[in-house]
């Protein structure tokens, strides 16, 4: 057989993942836990670009050669990554079966559309974080996660009924809430480190106007930070709140508005004159984000000053 070429193939229902993996049918249309010993991948199917349309947690117990996005797992025991619908994966070498131990769980999204966890997906950031800033575990937590995979896998195993779908969810759920309150764990364990990464946030925060980078960029987005600081733009929102209890959003904000009170105060210009030297592309969303910090707008604050 010929290499797989370097196209993209998208994998759209569990059926066709199973089908790709050697797996036999699959327990349940919508959800499946897959042993990862039962994965192989050869060396016809290494470079290609696969993209699942689920959301993925794993847990794997070493490198497993497969890059996910950007970058490549490469971990040791009790890790979890996360992925959501659209991830493109590339397997970088072939690997036997047996040789990874571990789970991966999928999820189709209809399995949650119109529920409550579908709702409220967007809560768990982790999902986008980079595969670098994954959940480092211990081992009590480690079990703690393997109980509740446990039961979702022995639910859909059952005979489905009207029940199933409600019991699964629910344990989704509680499963996604734990790999939360551990990622919380994490940053309060990483202090030092995450100290680190506000104080070079507000340099940089600094240097963005010093150095006149929003006359050319416009406002700074968050992304440009989080490339500073070498994290996802999830992750380094993520850490920022849990370090200053702030939203990243909040702190860019703030500092506008504060630059902006002592260019009203020291200058002549115009208020449009003054939301366009900022950044901004139109001077209303200006004065509507000055008067939400400070309750004026700011020809008010100036007449006032």
């Amino acid at each position: 057989m010929s290499k797989m070429s370097d196209q993209v193939y998208r994998i759209e229902s569990i059926s066709q993942l199973h089908g790709l993996m050697g797996l036999g049918k699959p327990k349940h249309p919508l959800i499946s836990i897959i042993d990862t010993t039962e994965i192989e991948v050869t060396e016809n199917e290494v470079g290609a670009r696969i993209v699942y349309d689920f959301y993925m947690i794993a847990m794997k117990d070493k490198s497993c050669g497969v890059e996910y996005g950007r970058n490549s797992f490469d971990f040791n025991e009790g890790v979890m990554t996360f992925s959501a619908p659209g991830q493109v994966y590339k397997p970088t070498r072939g690997i036997e079966k047996g040789e990874i131990n571990g789970w991966m769980l999928f999820v189709h999204p209809d399995l949650i559309r119109n529920t409550g966890l579908g709702s409220q997906m967007h809560d768990y950031t982790f999902f986008d974080y980079d595969v670098f800033e994954a959940l480092h575990l211990s081992e009590e937590e480690e079990q703690t996660v393997n109980n509740s995979v446990l039961n979702i896998q022995h639910e859909y195993e059952q005979r489905i009924d009207n029940h199933s779908q409600r019991v699964i969810v629910s344990n989704l759920e509680l499963l996604l809430n734990y790999c939360l309150r551990f990622y919380e764990r994490q940053f309060n364990t990483r202090s030092n480190q995450s100290s680190g990464v506000v104080v070079q946030f507000e340099k940089a925060l600094h240097q963005y106007f010093d150095q006149e980078l929003n006359l050319e960029q416009g406002l700074p987005s968050i992304q440009h930070f989080a490339d500073i600081a070498h994290l996802s733009q999830h992750y380094f929102s993520d850490l920022i709140k849990k370090e200053t209890g702030r939203s990243t959003k909040d702190h860019i904000n703030d500092f506008v508005v504060e630059r902006a009170k002592n260019l009203l105060l020291s200058s002549d210009n115009s208020v449009s004159e003054i939301a366009y030297d900022l950044g901004f592309n139109y001077p209303h969303y200006f004065t509507r984000l000055f008067k939400s910090r400070t309750g004026h707008t700011p020809v008010e604050f100036r007449n006032l000053n």
